[in-house]
């Protein structure tokens, strides 16, 4: 039985160091993609008032904050009211870090086009994701874990970011959504070229055998003449 030499074969040493670089190298250009998408398709669909009043498109929030997919509004009113009055303030991280807007203005409504934009961002980053792993993962058995990863380190840095953990259904489909796709398409992907790749070496090899057989073959050939 033909085999494919050691050296096509993946090493299964683990290296600590290879894995960190790899899971933030896919980390860091999921949230690159989701930046170069979601800043224009806001502004392009966006509420103007209530976006800008969030700090508008390019805010790290919209990337960073579960609540701004989710719909929810990360404005409260002031302590001991029931409704928006004469000023209202941002708060992030348990934190206020702006007031002085009147209720004239704006009143405090969020913008459900807002979560649909960047819900749709992120199944796009996501697809991105598919060539990232496929192209710096390769392993077929790694994809699993490195997407799962990802997912998680987000739900870590945006409970973080958001001092609460998500309790939105519709974050929590779309986050389920993407990891699927990246797990499905991505593993499919390099199951096929490691396939492709065995193929190409088995026949490499068996060519190479036969040519040598016909090489020994020759010098009988040449004596029995």
């Amino acid at each position: 039985m033909l085999r494919p030499p050691n050296t096509t074969k993946p090493s299964s040493h683990w290296d600590p160091i290879l894995l960190i670089s790899q899971i933030v190298s896919v980390q860091s250009l999921h949230y690159l993609t989701l930046s170069l998408f979601i800043p224009p398709l806001l502004g392009i669909f966006a509420e103007p008032t209530s976006l800008n009043y969030e700090g508008g498109a390019a805010n790290v929030g919209m990337v960073m904050d579960w609540r701004e997919m989710a719909g929810r509004p990360t404005v409260r009113g002031m302590q001991g009211e029931e409704r928006w009055s004469a000023y209202i303030g941002v708060w992030r991280g348990g934190r206020k870090i702006g007031s002085g807007l009147r209720e004239d203005q704006w009143d405090g409504r969020t913008d459900p086009m807002r979560g649909w934009v960047i819900a749709l961002c992120w199944l796009v980053a996501c697809s991105a994701d598919i060539y990232y792993l496929y192209t710096l993962i390769r392993r077929p058995r790694l994809i699993l874990d490195f997407a799962l990863t990802l997912v998680f380190n987000h739900l870590v840095l945006t409970t973080y970011y958001s001092a609460s953990i998500p309790t939105s259904l519709f974050f929590w489909l779309v986050m389920v959504a993407g990891a699927a796709m990246m797990i499905i398409v991505a593993e499919q992907l390099c199951v096929k070229r490691e396939m492709a790749e065995g193929l190409q070496v088995v026949t490499m090899q068996a060519d190479e055998e036969v040519e040598e057989m016909e090489m020994g073959l020759l010098p009988r050939n040449a004596e029995s003449g």
